[in-house]
């Protein structure tokens, strides 16, 4: 076992939230928000607090303590079961929802040789079987067991215990709370991906990047990363008052997407209204220029609102340039003037969370604290459904949420801090 405090707790079947079991005894109950099908929904209503019985894990896997857990879209996807429920996927009899976590290993596989009990780590949200040929020198994100843990499988973050494979673990960067750990790994590695991950467009030194919703989750990682690799980050906005924030990053510039009438999906080429919407995608395109001099589009379009962007994105993307994307939180029926892209040879890229080891490089950058994790708001426990409210209506404050699950208060470091706040 890691180095661990020393503290008497009993041993029972089940604990309430933020009590804190022996080291490494295994209740047979834990509470947990759980989604069932018949209560598909707004997250108000499709999450609710059950007790079910606590994971056992298989010889790679490891049970771990979750003491925070992040807030990600997935969370409202699973409860509203659009775009897809997740029950067609893992055919389970209920669903907890949860991507993010930071915790402590509390159980262990027998295969499993890298973690022990007691470790504090946080978690990355792909997995895969790991016995194919994508995952044994391809790239683990084109495996066809490829999934997304907390989505895709039944048994995420929120709840008093979390199962997952050993290869999700990741060290928990010390300086950090347990909830600012919690929030990062899901859009920082995404993040990370979009923009390292494509070979030959990995971003370079003094590239340009136009990053959309860049007061958001995914937005503040593009732009540390693009800083931290020497590249121009362009940030778009919809609100004036995020501006400051958003330059506080590190953007070279910032553009407000209010001030110009170019959203939504193409309108037929060569009629009026496409004309109305070219002239105002130029407009656009030339705020862009104001930031990067005359005649220079971005190298690389960070892509995820979607179907009101990417018409837009693809224009103003430069010759041999790249558009990756990795969602569609504005809807998903994409429309682009195919001629741009063709003629000038630029490249779509869809791309989809991370492997370990991108993961893991992007862990590193917050470990060694080139990386502000962003986080905005913490919720307790009691809350975890307003939080995805508050997603779901896009009333969120700028960065990462998080949620408080074990931890019993905000604010703390080590497990020490735990079980003082706890007595």
């Amino acid at each position: 076992m890691a180095d661990f405090a020393q503290y008497d707790a009993p041993k029972k079947d089940l604990y309430e939230i933020g009590e804190m079991p022996p080291l490494g005894h295994v209740p047979k109950q834990m509470y947990a928000w759980a989604i069932r099908r018949e209560r598909h929904g707004d997250p108000d209503k499709s999450f609710e607090v059950e007790v079910v019985d606590t994971w056992q894990v298989d010889s790679h896997e490891v049970l771990v303590l979750v003491m925070a857990a992040g807030v990600n879209y997935n969370g409202v996807w699973a409860g509203l079961g659009v775009p897809i429920s997740p029950f067609d996927g893992h055919k389970q009899p209920y669903h907890i929802a949860g991507s993010d976590a930071s915790g402590i290993v509390w159980a262990v596989g027998d295969k499993v040789k890298t973690w022990k009990v007691g470790d504090e780590v946080v978690i990355h949200c792909n997995q895969d079987d790991g016995d194919d040929e994508e995952c044994n020198g391809g790239d683990p994100m084109f495996s066809p067991t490829q999934r997304i843990w907390g989505y895709e499988t039944n048994d995420g973050s929120f709840a008093q215990f979390t199962r997952v494979q050993a290869q999700q673990l990741l060290p928990r960067p010390k300086h950090l709370t347990w909830e600012e750990s919690a929030c990062y790994t899901l859009t920082l590695a995404t993040a990370y991906r979009m923009l390292f991950g494509h070979h030959p467009h990995e971003l370079k030194p003094g590239q340009n990047v136009l990053v959309w919703g860049a007061s958001g989750g995914l937005g503040s990682f593009a732009i540390q990363l693009i800083n931290a690799a020497g590249g121009n980050a362009i940030g778009v906005i919809s609100d004036e008052d995020k501006r400051e924030f958003v330059m506080g990053l590190g953007a070279k510039g910032v553009i407000n997407r209010k001030d110009f009438k170019c959203w939504g999906q193409l309108p037929t080429v060569n009629t009026p209204e496409y004309n109305e919407w070219f002239t105002e995608a130029r407009k656009f395109g030339k705020a862009i220029w104001d930031i990067t001099g005359k005649g220079n589009n971005v190298d690389i379009v960070f892509e995820h609102p979607g179907e009101a962007t990417f018409p837009v994105s693809t224009l103003v993307c430069k010759k041999g340039g790249m558009v990756v994307i990795c969602a569609g939180t504005s809807g998903f029926n994409c429309t682009f003037d195919v001629r741009y892209m063709w003629m000038h040879q630029k490249r779509l890229q869809g791309s989809h969370f991370a492997h370990l080891k991108q993961a893991a490089s992007a862990n590193r950058l917050m470990v060694e604290r080139r990386i502000d994790p962003c986080m905005s708001e913490v919720f307790p426990w009691d809350e975890i459904p307003t939080a995805h409210m508050k997603m779901l209506r896009n009333e969120h404050k700028p960065g990462n949420m998080a949620v408080l699950v074990q931890a019993p208060k905000t604010g703390l470091r080590t497990v020490e801090d735990v079980l003082e706040a706890g007595k």
